[in-house]
Order: C-alpha cells, then structure tokens, then sequence
C-alpha cells in the first residue's frame, strides 16, 4: 500500500551565521540518492530546481519552459541543470519512489509521464490504480511497484533530500536555485534567460 506519511518539512538555524553555513552545505550536498542532472558538470552556471510531482506550478514549468531552457541552455553545456525531489504529500513520495525503481534511465521518462498524466493518478479517485496502469508503460509490473513503494530506505532517502532542501531555504515548489541565488515559481523561458544571460556573459 502507498505509504501514508511524510517526514515534517522545516527549516532551522542556530543564528545568522550557522544558518549560511547549513543553507549552503544542504544545497552543495542534496542527499544520499544519485542526482538528477542534466548537461554539463562543468557549465559556468548550475540551476538546481526542487520540484513536486502533484504541484501545478512544478508541472506549468516543465510542460511550458522547461523544453525550451533544455535546448537553449542544457544542450549547448551553458548551464548544468539538476532536478530533486520536495514531495509535499503521500502521492508525491510514491511517484518520485517510483521514478527511482524505473532505473536512472527512465527516470526522466517516468516524470515526463506523472506530469503529463496527472488526472490519471495525482486527481484520480484511486491513485494507485491510476499509477499501476502508467507502471505498466514503463514495464513495471504490480508487484515490482508494491515492492518499490514498501522501500523504507528509498522513502528516507527521498525524505532527506526534501529535508536537506528545506534546510537550504525551500518552502514550496517550485524552488529554483541559480548559482546559489534562490528563486520560487513557475518561471516563463523569457523569465528565467533574464535571470541566466546576464550570470553567462559575466562568466566569459
């Protein structure tokens, strides 16, 4: 069954000082699971975007912007752009678990799904139905997926990389991070190239 609790997501400091200190560890390092990044490691600008699966705003950036900043930024190695997981409910949880399961070469194939399908499953009357059916396109079958959701170790280490967000300043979805600097909402390509271009040409 889908697991039915979320770790508590906060934000703490022991002063001004510390809180800087643990902000910038928490983004610098997300978590015990393999990022999910896309371009080059070494691209003179890093984007780290912590997204829901169930969040309209998350899911109006990537069918809307996201395209457009892959092929204009990611593909010509201008930027490296990573994606974590801030699951805000139960459903978000499982389908991040499930991308996971699907393998690091589904991943992406699987979040392109859930976002695509989100009636079928995140609005559906029995969600976990609805994601049996999507499973079943990726090749995953019933059991491989009861299994995939009854991973506690999997669970927490999705958990930590929301917890770790959390510690970086997160507090909704989306949250995208530019070369450290945080910025919340569902960007437009127009807004998020005001914010890039100017950080690519000081790089030059």
């Amino acid at each position: 069954m889908l697991l039915t609790c979320i770790v508590a997501l906060s934000f703490w400091a022991t002063g001004p000082a510390g809180a800087q200190t643990a902000a910038e560890k928490a983004l610098a390092e997300s978590g015990p699971l393999p990022e999910n990044a896309f371009g080059s490691a070494t691209a003179p600008i890093t984007v780290i975007e912590y997204a829901s699966l169930t969040c309209h705003r998350c899911r109006d950036f990537y069918l809307g912007a996201w395209q457009q900043v892959k092929a204009k930024y990611v593909d010509t190695g201008k930027i490296q752009f990573v994606l974590r997981e801030y699951p805000l409910n139960a459903l978000d949880a499982g389908g991040f678990m499930l991308a996971r399961c699907a393998g690091e070469k589904k991943w992406h194939a699987v979040v392109d799904m859930l976002y695509r399908a989100d009636d079928q499953w995140a609005h559906a009357k029995d969600p976990l139905e609805g994601l049996r059916g999507l499973m079943r396109q990726v090749g995953m079958g019933g059991d491989e997926m009861n299994a995939c959701l009854a991973d506690q170790k999997l669970l927490d280490g999705v958990n930590t990389v929301a917890r770790r967000g959390a510690v970086a300043g997160v507090t909704g979805t989306p949250t995208f991070f530019v070369n450290g600097r945080k910025v919340t909402g569902a960007l437009t390509i127009e807004e998020f190239s005001a914010m890039v271009d100017p950080l690519l040409e000081a790089s030059r």
